[in-house]
Parts: C-alpha cells; structure tokens; sequence
C-alpha cells in the first residue's frame, strides 16, 4: 500500500512539472546592441540624405525600393522607410538641427520591442522611438519634441482661443443672417407691385345695352336693305338676284324730284 502512494505521489509530481515546462513558452530577448546598431543606422540615412536622393527613392517602384533597402542590409520595407524620411524632416523642422544621441531604453512587448533614445538638436530636447518587430525589421520611427510647461500653456492658451473666436465668429454671422429676415416681408412685397404692374390690363367689358343697340342697328339696316332692293326690282321689272345693295347713304335733302 505505501509503494503505490508513494508512486502516485511521484507520478503527480512529474505531471505537475511537465504542465509547468508547458506552459512556460521560451520567448528569446532580442539582441539590444544588434537593434541599436540598426537604429544608428536608420539616423545616419536620414542625417545624410539630401532632397535629391530622396525624390530618387520616392520616384522608385515598391519592388525596386525594398530590392535596395534589402540589397543595402537595411531592414526595413519601402513604405516604412518613405514614412521615417518625411517624419524626419518634419523633426528637424520642429526641433532644429540634431546635435547628439543620449542614452537608450529597450522595453520587449508580445508582438514588438520598442528602443528609445534621449535626443538632443538645435532648439529643443526629443526622444526618438524604433519599434522593431519579432523578426527585428524596423517598423516606424517617431520623434517626439519636449515642450516646457510655458510652452505647453501657451499653445493651449492659443489653441482655447482660436477655438472660441472661431464660435463666437460664426455665431456673430448667423446673428446677422438672422436680423436680414425682417426686410423680407418688404421686398416680397415690392416683387410682388411689379408683377401686378406687369401684367397687361383687361379689356374694359362692352355695356349690354351697346350690345343690344348695335344688333337693333343691324337689324333695321338689313331690313331697309332688303325693302329697298325689292322696289328697285319691281321698277325695274327684274328680280332681286340681279344686283346686289353694297352700301345706303342719306342724302341731306329730303326733296323728291
């Protein structure tokens, strides 16, 4: 009986060790001077690179720019590299000329190391960042400018200003939209004189009894017609087709010969 608790005992045991070698994963560190001798390497290019030579790698193909990066044993992809030049001038621009390169911090993550470095340049102190990935190729570089709390507040100050001028600004200007909307019932009103002047008058209506003495009119003309031309045929002795009554004027005399 105590041979086979002390062989279960036994057994746990190299159970137990075997899950704790399991879960334990050997993750290798990464070699800190081999990624300073890269990130050295990267400040170089960007020191020394002129405009020209730039515009020389931006005209070059994806292809044909990691080719010579690869060719050149620097280990970073085409896009990444373009990225780092412009980031780089736009430190350089924002931090003056680069001087010095202090000390440096590596701090290994799960999918990415990232090595630090206290910079000094012409106008004010920076820390530049590489992030390097498992297969230690360069991912990014960042420079970060350290500002002075006088600094910090004064780009706050002017940043809280630009932003309340800029509201007050577009407040002011629909403030004044909104007061031209009382002179809008005036000018509908003025538009609306001129169409009414525009548009051509009626033609005054004719008076019924005008109507009715112009008919009585007709008719008496049409039957003084018709009586004349019946006497003027029977003292001719012809019928009334014969000729035919254009016009009756009156004579001013009423003397009969």
């Amino acid at each position: 009986m105590k041979k086979r608790i002390s062989l279960l005992s036994v057994i746990l045991l190299l159970v137990l060790s075997l899950a704790g070698c399991g879960g334990t994963e050997n993750k290798e560190t990464p070699d800190k001077e081999t990624l300073e001798s890269y990130a050295q390497y990267a400040l170089q290019i960007c020191m020394n690179m002129d405009s020209e030579s730039k515009e020389q790698f931006k005209a070059l193909s994806d292809l044909e720019l990691n080719l010579t990066l690869v060719n050149n044993g620097f280990p970073m992809e085409g896009s990444n590299f373009l990225t780092m030049l412009e980031g780089w001038d736009a430190a350089v621009e924002e931090c003056g000329a680069f001087i010095e390169l202090g000390a440096s911090e590596m701090e290994v993550k799960s999918d990415e190391t990232v090595l630090s470095y206290e910079a000094i340049f012409a106008d004010r102190d920076a820390t530049i960042e590489f992030v390097f990935d498992k297969n230690e190729n360069i991912e990014s570089m960042t420079v970060g400018a350290k500002y002075s709390i006088g600094e910090i507040l004064k780009k706050a100050g002017l940043n809280t200003v630009l932003g309340m001028g800029t509201v007050f600004v577009v407040l002011i200007f629909i403030a004044f939209i909104i007061s031209l909307f009382k002179y809008i019932p005036d000018i509908q009103k003025k538009f609306g004189k001129k169409n009414k002047t525009d548009v051509p008058a009626a033609p005054a209506a004719i008076p019924a009894q005008a109507v009715q003495s112009v008919q009585e009119d007709v008719t008496d003309d049409s039957e003084l017609i018709a009586v004349i031309a019946a006497a003027i045929a029977a003292s001719e002795g012809t019928s009334t087709d014969g000729f035919v009554v254009r016009s009756i004027k009156r004579r001013k005399s009423n003397k009969w010969n």
